[in-house]
């Protein structure tokens, strides 16, 4: 995977650093995987808007990913690697022997051509996914359950990854991106290896038009705002008191709003780092 910078021909690309998508092995996803997706504009059912700076954006179609993973035991061989509008990571397009085509998320290092295959008492290699309790010790996962059969819901964007710490009972010990260290039933599935596209980070806009094309409206900074409108508005000139505050007034940048009574803290070994 590689980055590179566009040669200065116009303002907007004078700092524009695109993705290189080597990795990328075809611009035709799989139809039958495809799906409607609809925008909201920020707007709830009544037409009012409920969240700021959302609206416009390419029309996209929404992949079908399979985060479960519960096609236990059947080796897929590995058909394509795609770009995803709607994530951060590559995917890729499995085949399976019995015919079916599914989307999953695409690990770094993984090839075309290549077979993987879910379920316990398989070999640790990436893009394989097998329950916490079939993993070694040490070893770089992704796309963690957080829940038996729920599908991955834990480092799923582009470069992450956890790491399996330590098992004890029906708990394992794993490090999450964000450096928390939280108990997960062994029962639940990852998948070995890191996600893909970890250059994501390197990728910069150019010109706020790029930003317009992902669906994001400019933002108003709260210190330009009058007082109605945030708590950090008002004031003469460039002021520039008091703390920082959400729109509702608690306080951010660094305030914990997590609930101290909250049922999982219980599963949380270690919190992240501030």
């Amino acid at each position: 995977m590689s980055v590179r910078k566009l040669k200065p021909i116009t303002p907007g690309q004078r700092f524009r650093v695109v993705n290189g998508f080597d990795a990328i092995t075809t611009d035709k996803p799989e139809k039958s995987l495809l799906a409607p997706k609809k925008r909201s504009g920020g707007r709830n059912s009544q037409g009012k808007m409920t969240m700021r700076y959302k609206g416009g954006g390419h029309k996209r179609r929404y992949r079908i990913i399979d985060f479960k993973r519960d096609k236990q035991g059947i080796p897929a061989t590995v058909a394509t690697i795609e770009y995803d509008p709607n994530r951060t990571a590559f995917i890729a397009l499995l085949n399976y022997q019995d015919g079916e085509k599914r989307y999953v998320i695409a690990q770094n290092g993984l090839q075309v051509g290549q077979n993987v295959v879910s379920g316990s008492n398989v070999a640790p290699e990436i893009g394989n996914a097998m329950p916490l309790s079939d993993i070694p010790l040490g070893t770089i996962i992704s796309c963690i359950e957080l829940r038996p059969g729920q599908g991955a819901v834990m480092a799923r964007s582009a470069g992450s990854f956890a790491q399996l710490m330590a098992r004890d009972g029906k708990f394992a010990t794993v490090k999450l991106p964000s450096g928390e260290v939280r108990m997960i039933l062994v029962n639940c599935m990852a998948t070995i290896g890191a996600i893909s596209n970890s250059d994501h980070q390197l990728i910069v806009g150019g010109k706020a038009g790029r930003t317009r094309w992902l669906g994001r409206r400019p933002r108003t900074r709260p210190v330009a705002m009058n007082p109605v409108d945030h708590p950090m508005g008002g004031g003469e000139g460039r002021s520039s008191g008091g703390h920082p505050r959400s729109r509702k007034g608690l306080p951010a940048k660094g305030f914990r709003t997590r609930s101290k009574t909250k049922a999982s803290n219980k599963y949380i070994v270690e919190r992240r780092k501030k």
